[in-house]
């Protein structure tokens, strides 16, 4: 199989197949419910980033937290609108997770006065957020206005705070540009939500998980020396990022999908159009290396492992056992038809048992998930939750060190431009 397009080119694919699924924006039952304890004994967090910590570890490490966090703030505002107590307690615990893993990556890549300024700024926009969504669920207008200032005025304190701390490499201006547009995001989303209008909900959350897993990209070279920050961001780490980016995506729509079944139709309905965009976003990506026919092969295969995930939720939510079984066999089987993909399309320099196991890895994830919000064992659901979070990152390294493998010769010598605050919306 002849690969089609040199790195470089391969990168703009991705990453303008990212751009074209999100806004035209532009800018830089069960067990017990949840306590507070069981909720941070079930946040799941990254191991310590090490102080020697490898420019591309650093870069991945901000993007998936990132990222992850603008997730995370989506369901917990949603969960103050839809009033589920239980499941707020829990994703207020793995957002108290997630900080502290960003308060200590910020500590490890840049110095401890920043990581203590920081810690203070991201734990109080995470209040800021949260109290819009308490008061547009109250419909406590004043409070959602007081709200809607105090995070406006949280994006220009972030802009001065990256000036600093990257020695003036990220301009304030710029910076603080980028944030008002992910909080608008953000604060747009919970108004949807709020006010049933679920496609623009959905839409919005993931044009808001892009653009915060893009800052994250500009947080990490930031903290970098320039030689460093220039190695990472190169065609090769542009892809693995790219990679990264949609199938942590996928994972988390994957679960917004599976939630909604037990929500109703309107919902579901604008969950499962996300993770279609989702998968025509991939399907786009891999054409840009194995070309269209092969590209709507994957997209075909892919839609079968999407389909079997939630005809698994299916059974699940209409508790046929019967159905259950039947969806987990042919998963085994997608897993292992997505493996020979894959394989073929790098020349199979990558082994198929290692890619097999990881994607069951990540359809046992899913299935954990749903089973565990069935039971409403919302801890469990959400500890699986970001535990296949987390996996997407070793996908997306297993897939792009074997189109590295077979591209080598193409490899292109200089960096890539990108935005400061994403990636995956600024492309020069």
């Amino acid at each position: 199989m002849r690969v089609r397009a040199g790195l470089a080119a391969l990168v703009i694919v991705v990453l303008a197949a990212a751009v074209g699924c999100t806004s035209g924006r532009q800018d830089g039952a069960g067990p017990a419910a949840a306590t507070a304890t069981t909720v941070h004994e079930h946040a799941v967090a990254p191991a310590a980033l090490a102080a020697d910590a490898s420019p591309r570890e650093v870069r991945a490490r901000f993007e998936q937290l990132l990222g992850q966090h603008a997730l995370l703030a989506v369901r917990l505002a949603r969960s103050e609108v839809a009033r589920t107590p239980e499941l707020q307690k829990v994703v207020q615990g793995s957002l108290a997770a997630n900080e502290g893993a960003l308060t200590q990556a910020v500590g490890a890549t840049y110095d401890g006065t920043d990581a203590d300024r920081f810690k203070q700024l991201w734990g109080n926009y995470t209040d800021q957020l949260n109290a819009y969504a308490e008061g547009t669920a109250a419909g406590n207008s004043a409070g959602v206005q007081e709200a809607r200032a105090a995070l406006l005025a949280s994006c220009k304190d972030w802009g001065a705070w990256l000036a600093g701390a990257s020695g003036g490499r990220v301009k304030a201006g710029q910076a603080t540009r980028t944030a008002e547009v992910r909080v608008e995001e953000l604060m747009d989303q919970v108004d949807a939500y709020a006010g049933k209008d679920y496609d623009k909900a959905y839409k919005l959350e993931r044009d808001a998980y892009q653009r915060t897993y893009g800052t994250g990209t500009t947080l990490a070279t930031a903290g970098l020396s320039s030689k460093a920050a220039a190695d990472v961001s190169k065609a090769p780490e542009n892809l693995r990022s790219a990679f990264a980016m949609l199938l942590g995506e996928h994972m988390e729509l994957i679960v917004d999908a599976q939630r909604a079944t037990f929500a109703g139709s309107p919902e579901f309905d604008a969950a499962a159009a996300q993770v279609n965009a989702n998968t025509a976003t991939l399907a786009k990506a891999l054409g840009g290396i194995v070309g269209p026919k092969k590209a709507a092969e994957f997209q075909r295969a892919w839609a079968n492992h999407v389909e079997g995930l939630m005809a698994y939720t299916a059974a699940v939510a209409g508790k046929d056992e019967a159905a259950e079984t039947a969806a987990k066999q042919n998963l085994d089987g997608f897993a292992e038809r997505l493996a020979l993909f894959f394989s073929d399309v790098v020349r199979n320099v990558l082994a198929t048992d290692p890619l097999t196991q990881a994607i069951t890895a990540h359809d046992q994830h899913l299935i954990n998930q749903v089973d565990a919000y069935a039971a409403k064992d919302y801890a469990r659901a959400q500890q699986v939750q970001d535990e296949g979070y987390q996996q997407m990152v070793g996908v997306a390294n297993v897939l792009v060190d074997a189109i590295e493998k077979v591209m080598a010769k193409s490899l292109p010598a200089g960096g890539s431009q990108t935005g400061g605050g994403g990636t995956a919306h600024v492309h020069r």
